[in-house]
């Protein structure tokens, strides 16, 4: 009996301690020193919230850099019936993430894509960017591995500067100013390649006067 209240005991305090004790240590060290990452990492504009950093958003403005493109469908409701003014939507902005799982012989992948969850296929994505003068570059025509990426290389969003200079009236050195601005580094300045964080970068062009 002696032996099992002592497991009891035990099991009681390791519980707390993993169940409890942690967590909430880790929930407060997150709400103060990692707020906004804790939190989602979200953006807002005048008080209300338009995005997260961590996923991207498509853009099909000519005076907006485009993103990435995606297969995620953003809203679960069919086109017709979804209304983002509703607050009853917006949980349902976004969808689930995935890539389209396309092999690359099939045909598919560049005549038609997925049209079930809005991807146009690579040569729509070809047409669009020549038809806009816009250079393809890899990651303006294929479509990532979650289909949620925020980002989009320096290249695809310099080769963007000159039709958003046009459309807005703005010198083309500004709109450069500010791609250089809301381009992340590598990670710890090592991994990875910097990326332009396009729902940055476009809501610093609606800020301009």
């Amino acid at each position: 009996m002696r032996e099992l209240i002592r497991a009891i005991r035990v099991t009681l305090v390791l519980w707390g301690l993993t169940a409890i004790i942690y967590p909430l240590v880790m929930l407060v060290i997150g709400q103060v020193a990692f707020n906004s990452q804790a939190n989602g990492s979200l953006i807002t504009k005048q008080g209300v919230v338009v995005g997260s950093s961590l996923i991207g958003q498509p853009f099909s403005s000519d005076k907006y850099f485009w993103s990435r493109p995606s297969t995620t469908n953003y809203s679960s409701f069919a086109t017709a019936d979804y209304d983002p003014t509703k607050a009853d939507n917006l949980s349902q902005r976004t969808g689930v993430s995935g890539a389209s799982n396309l092999a690359p012989s099939n045909s598919d992948l560049l005549k038609r894509g997925n049209e079930k969850d809005g991807f146009q296929g690579v040569q729509v994505e070809l047409d669009r960017l020549n038809k806009a003068g816009i250079k393809p570059t890899a990651d303006l025509v294929y479509t990532s591995g979650s289909s949620l990426d925020p980002h989009i290389s320096e290249e695809a969003a310099r080769s963007q500067i000159q039709r958003i200079a046009t459309v807005r009236s703005l010198n083309a050195n500004q709109v450069e100013m500010l791609v250089a601005k809301n381009t992340d580094g590598r990670f710890i300045g090592l991994f990875g390649e910097p990326g332009v964080n396009v729902l940055k970068l476009n809501l610093a062009l609606d800020g301009l006067p």
